[in-house]
């Protein structure tokens, strides 16, 4: 237990042994003494520790503060905190729309994004993946509907033949299926490269790209690409150096996913680069991973 708690205040987080419960704490210590299996039970990433290597984050620790603290989030809490995060979105763009005037682009935008980070709120409260795997089938089919009868005009309205709003909401139920159960990470990660760097991609490109270029008629910035790019790898890192702790390898990854976003982004046509995107980038990352263990 003291050994625990010098780990933890190396790196910030003293505070939260008192909210681990018997068996976290075990796994913990396992992990700690390096005598853990690699898929050790309740931590995000499934690299072996020692006590001299990075403690990477565990994925129960704000969910077993929260629980310590707040009591245990159910079903209902989770499924509500998900619908006032994304109310709080939802509101937002509609204010800027009513009362900023804001471009139908940018409305979209803000929805784009701020609905991404929802990924974030499911994976810190451990929300089950029939949730999101259901959520994302409804607004999938809402979705198909709303180019028929126009129930997301704000959303579908962008002056172009575009299926993105679609491939948004299927993204998201694959990643979810794919990787929810042992690889969360890997879900938000190509979820929040779609979301973050595809997002501000387009707004930066329609705002201060200067030097376009053409793909299969579409037409595309140099700006544009390059706020993809880097956007995608500043996410990438975020989420890599949290799960596995630093080492050069993961940098590297980091920029090959990256540039596979900036491609696949280029390369597809009529919104497909929702789904290519996140796909594309957790797949990249997840095939990686072995690079990462065997050069750290």
């Amino acid at each position: 237990m003291t050994e625990i708690r010098c780990r933890l205040k190396e790196v910030g987080w003293p505070w939260l042994t008192s909210s681990f419960t018997p068996s976290r704490l075990e796994s913990l210590t396992r992990m700690l003494s390096g005598s853990s299996s690699q898929n050790a039970p309740g931590f995000i990433g499934d690299r072996p520790l020692t006590p001299s290597s990075p403690l990477p984050f565990p994925s129960f620790v704000l969910a077993d503060f929260f629980s310590a603290y707040l009591g245990a989030p159910g079903l209902g809490l989770q499924v509500a905190l998900v619908a006032i995060w994304l109310a709080i979105v939802v509101a937002v763009a509609e204010s800027l729309r009513r009362f900023a005037g804001a471009q139908p682009e940018l409305v979209r935008k803000v929805v784009h994004m701020g609905t991404g980070n929802v990924i974030l709120i499911a994976w810190l409260l451990q929300v089950p993946a029939w949730v999101g795997i259901g959520c994302s089938i409804l607004f999938s089919g809402v979705t198909l509907l709303s180019y028929r009868f126009a129930i997301l005009p704000d959303i579908n309205n962008i002056g172009r033949k575009s299926l993105g709003t679609f491939f948004y909401a299927v993204s998201i139920g694959v990643l979810i299926a794919l990787f929810w159960q042992n690889h969360p990470y890997y879900a938000a990660l190509g979820i929040l490269v779609m979301t973050w760097g595809d997002g501000l991609a387009a707004l930066i490109g329609q705002r201060w790209g200067k030097h376009p270029y053409e793909l299969w008629g579409m037409k595309k910035s140099w700006e544009g690409s390059l706020t993809m790019g880097l956007v995608s790898y500043i996410v990438s890192m975020m989420i890599l150096l949290a799960v596995m702790g630093n080492s050069w390898a993961i940098w590297g990854v980091a920029l090959a996913i990256a540039l596979t976003a900036v491609l696949l982004e280029a390369f597809s046509k009529w919104g497909l680069d929702n789904l290519t995107v996140p796909l594309g980038s957790a797949t990249i990352a997840f095939l990686l991973h072995p690079l990462t263990q065997s050069l750290s």
